[in-house]
């Protein structure tokens, strides 16, 4: 299955054509041409998962207003000028219905002005009502049937953020057949730069994770330009690695399952030879917040 990529002259065009429901996305009022060439290199990211936005902006779960804690993050990224946001999944409260997705572009709308929002797709979101609200999403879509797969250019890194959403509101995933015959006829054609993916769904053997975890490792490995792969679903802010991808959990921002775990989002600054992450802790446990974490690539 062919893979349909879009390779800007350069970023400041890719930055200026990535549209979020139908509404340009522009670069942040003041970022001159001049300072985005030149850090051509380099590929800043802001990455939030598991915002479980819910169309009452009261709902609290584990005394978290998801609502609140996006209202507080969406500034704080806004001034850290990335180029580019990756929400990993679950942005939905739970049974992603359209008035969840309508609350959560409202939200997101400040951030959208400023950087493209490339949202995934979880176990609590809903294909169809995503795609009600979200009519034309930013990046540039694979040929997949019945799946949201994403594909982000840049010069020094391509960034994948794969769906592995099977039924909205239970709590295992799947890639699916469709999705992994993508990756499979696709890879060997993308190795021209270090790639990564995002996922949702959690990566061990037990029923709520990735059922096809196996299977997507086994596609991964002969290819070395794949570096590491970034998920989200326990809410657990977490690094590790097997078959010498790095494996990153992102933390959730709606809201903790344990006291012990933080709630916010990641700064990532992507290079050639790996990626640096900074945690930017709003709630729960806030004891690495500023912390900031050098992942190499293998």
């Amino acid at each position: 299955m062919p893979i349909l990529l879009h390779r800007p002259s350069n970023r400041r065009d890719f930055l200026k054509t990535t549209t979020l429901g139908g509404a340009a996305l522009i670069l942040a009022a003041g970022r001159s041409a001049a300072a985005t060439d030149a850090g051509a290199s380099e590929f800043h990211l802001a990455l939030l998962s598991d915002t479980h936005i819910p169309a009452d902006r009261t709902e609290v779960y584990r005394d978290f207003n998801p609502c609140d804690n996006l209202d507080r993050v969406v500034p704080q990224v806004i001034a850290a000028r990335p180029e580019g946001v990756v929400l990993c999944g679950d942005a939905a409260r739970l049974e992603g219905k359209l008035e969840d997705y309508r609350q959560l572009r409202a939200q997101i709308e400040p951030l959208a002005a400023a950087a493209p929002v490339f949202i995934g797709l979880g176990n609590h979101d809903d294909r169809a009502s995503f795609r009600k609200v979200f009519t034309s999403p930013a990046g540039t879509l694979a040929a997949i049937d019945g799946k949201h797969v994403t594909v982000i250019e840049h010069p020094g890194v391509r960034v994948v953020v794969l769906d592995s959403l099977l039924y909205p509101n239970r709590v295992a995933g799947l890639l699916g057949k469709a999705q992994r015959a993508w990756l499979t006829s696709s890879l060997p054609t993308l190795a021209d730069r270090p790639l990564v993916f995002f996922v949702h769904h959690t990566l061990g053997e037990g029923d709520g994770d990735l059922l096809d975890a196996d299977r997507l490792f086994t596609i991964v490995r002969p290819h070395r330009h794949v570096k590491a792969i970034f998920y989200g679903h326990s809410h657990v802010w977490e690094l590790g690695e097997r078959d010498r991808l790095q494996l990153i959990n992102l933390p959730s921002l709606g809201y903790n399952f344990r006291d012990q775990d933080p709630i916010g989002w990641v700064d990532a600054r992507f290079r050639s030879d790996g990626v640096s992450l900074t945690l930017r802790a709003v709630g729960g446990n806030r004891t690495d917040d500023g912390k900031t974490f050098d992942v190499r690539w293998i």
